[in-house]
């Protein structure tokens, strides 16, 4: 065994020197893999389904399977990290993530590729679900903010640059080499992880399978529904499944109660910094699929952009995020998250207000100037409001706050992906324009959330705990 794995380390006593490096180092591939791939397969989609000859309409599930797994498996999975350790699970999400991949790339029907997909939404989960939760033991306490902020530097990353990778593996390959590059990387990642990830306390009761399944039925029946929704499906369908989310929700919460570990982690909700960082992460996250799902047909229908080009100019957005990311990994650790939160939210509203006001025929640094300003504004943003969660968390659930931290991202995607497609189907004309406009609007929402943490006790746990 590593050596870093034979002691047992304590929340916030953290690595020091080589072996925090090469420990997120392997938490930032990790994360990196998952996240890249999930954008990837966008735009591919006209592509592949052209190819194994379905509908751009079935097509679709090429993407909801991933995301549909990965949203559902998040708290379980927390659960299990919390169960064998965190370290262990993230090895298990690489090996999964890494197989499916190779079943992605060999796949020749929807249905074999959609079930890899899913399979890889699992993996991805596995990863993600514990990140954050491993940070909380790989920093020391005093600078965790570093580690938050780098791994949300890799979020943007992941899904900032999947576009333009894209775009640059199917300008020299085809579509299934999308897939195959995940397997060098996942190897590599899954090297790091085995000797370098510490190990972590494990608790063997806070897994409970009963739970685990309502957890998926309620998440995934009520996505289902929101998606159905969107895309005005029948109403005896979304009756169905929003009934079915809501019961199986409550049947979820009731047995939950009273849990000293709860999987849906409602004795941590009860905590004002942590609700109120879920709601504001939940809105930022809106604001941004808003932005990343519209904007490149915007590019194209209304400005007139070559496909090839889109990638390239929603690289913008991971750039500010990555240009504010030193400032911002030193300032969470002693700024209160109810003033860096808001202030990011309120620069990333105004980006997109700029964005909305842009000319009839703007130019490439027309565009790139104001994505760039919204996405410094994301950066500034999300790292403290991360940070604020996994330190309120009480001791032992760093699992709960990671996963929690996760389903508040996964469903802002989620709702900011559906409400582009309603934004799609009510509005004739302009709806390219108006989804920025809503964007701004969900960013104006967290930023009045965020800020009224600072009237609220506990608004100053940011610079204290």
């Amino acid at each position: 065994m590593p050596p870093q794995s034979k002691t047992v380390l304590i929340e916030g006593q953290g690595l020091h020197g080589a072996a925090r490096a090469r420990a997120m180092t392997a938490v930032a591939l990790s994360v990196l893999l998952a996240l890249l791939d999930y954008a990837i397969a966008n735009v591919a989609l006209p592509t592949i389904a052209d190819d194994i000859h379905v509908s751009p309409a079935s097509a679709i599930w090429i993407v909801n399977s991933y995301q549909l797994a990965s949203v559902v498996s998040l708290l379980p999975m927390a659960a299990l990290g919390t169960r064998i350790g965190f370290a262990r699970l993230c090895q298990i999400g690489l090996v999964l993530f890494t197989v499916a991949s190779l079943f992605c790339a060999l796949s020749h029907t929807l249905l074999v590729l959609s079930l890899a997909r899913a399979v890889q939404g699992v993996g991805g989960a596995c990863i993600m679900s514990v990140s954050i939760a491993l940070i909380r033991f790989i920093y020391p306490h005093a600078i965790i903010g570093r580690g938050i902020a780098l791994n949300g530097v890799m979020v943007a990353l992941g899904v900032g640059a999947g576009p333009t990778v894209a775009s640059i593996i199917l300008t020299f390959a085809t579509w299934p080499w999308l897939f195959l590059i995940n397997i060098p990387l996942g190897l590599t990642a899954l090297g790091l992880a085995l000797v370098s990830l510490p190990r972590t306390p494990v608790n063997p009761g806070s897994f409970d399978a009963p739970s685990a399944v309502l957890n998926v039925l309620a998440f995934g029946a009520l996505i289902m529904a929101g998606d159905s929704v969107a895309h005005h499906a029948g109403s005896g369908r979304v009756v169905a499944l929003i009934v079915t989310g809501l019961v199986a929700g409550w049947l979820l919460v009731r047995r939950q109660h009273g849990q000293a570990h709860p999987m849906f982690p409602l004795d941590m909700l009860r905590i004002r910094a942590f609700r109120m960082g879920t709601v504001v992460g939940f809105c930022g996250f809106v604001a941004s699929n808003l932005f990343m799902v519209s904007f490149p047909f915007t590019l194209q229908s209304l400005f007139h952009y070559p496909a090839a080009t889109v990638g390239l100019l929603m690289t913008p957005w991971p750039v500010g995020i990555m240009a504010v990311a030193p400032l911002i990994s030193r300032l969470a650790d002693r700024i209160s998250a109810a003033i860096l939160s808001s202030v990011g939210l309120f620069i990333t509203a105004l980006g997109f207000l700029a964005l909305y006001l842009l000319p009839p025929a703007p130019g490439w640094f027309d565009i790139a100037w104001r994505i760039t300003v919204a996405g410094m504004g994301f950066g500034i943003f999300q790292p403290p409001n991360n940070r604020i969660m996994m330190v309120t968390a009480p001791p032992g659930r760093s699992g709960s706050a990671s996963g929690m931290i996760q389903i508040a991202r996964q469903c802002g995607q989620a709702t900011g992906a559906m409400c582009v497609a309603m934004i799609f189907g009510l509005i004739a004309h302009g709806a390219e324009r108006s989804c920025l406009a809503f964007g701004a609007a969900a960013a104006i929402v967290g930023m009045l959330c965020s800020a009224i943490r600072l009237v609220q006790p506990g608004a100053g746990l940011a610079r204290k705990a």
